[in-house]
């Protein structure tokens, strides 16, 4: 049972993450800015990006859940508030502010964070490590589409 209020508590806040970062992005995708932007041909479609953060949502927050009953320490605490920071910043820096070269360091940050994750507790959640999987292999996916717009525009 205290496992499952975990889930719930991260998938609140990593829920809540989604939300802000919604908000901060100022209808980002429909802009006539972003639509004008050259694309990398491997762009998903629009609704893909919903299914897919929230997927990761929900398999992050498992992840946490376990991470948080296993490996209680500061330091992954630490980590998922810059994960949790950075998320959201990068939605504000990329798509209102249009600072495509500071957010692809936001998404490259992020990147690395999630990596550390992955590496930091893969001995201690042994078999559990494949829910961070899919957030890991988006941020590069993300990153290379933020890299994409940032070389061709």
């Amino acid at each position: 049972m205290k496992i499952l209020k975990y889930v719930i508590l991260y998938l609140i806040l990593n829920f809540s993450a989604l939300i802000i970062g919604v908000f901060l992005m100022n209808d980002g995708p429909q802009t006539a800015w972003y639509t004008n932007l050259n694309k990398a041909p491997w762009t998903p479609p629009d609704w893909f990006f919903g299914v897919t953060w929230t997927s990761i949502m929900i398999c992050f927050s498992i992840y946490m859940a376990y991470s948080h009953k296993i490996h209680p320490s500061n330091k992954v605490k630490s980590l998922f508030l810059i994960q949790f920071i950075f998320n959201i910043i990068w939605n504000y820096v990329f798509f209102n502010q249009h600072l495509i070269g500071l957010g692809f360091i936001v998404i490259l940050l992020l990147t690395i964070i999630i990596a550390t994750f992955l590496f930091l507790l893969q001995k201690k959640l042994k078999t559990k490590t494949i829910l961070i999987l899919p957030y890991l292999i988006w941020l590069c996916i993300a990153t290379s589409l933020n890299g994409s717009i940032l070389f061709y525009n």
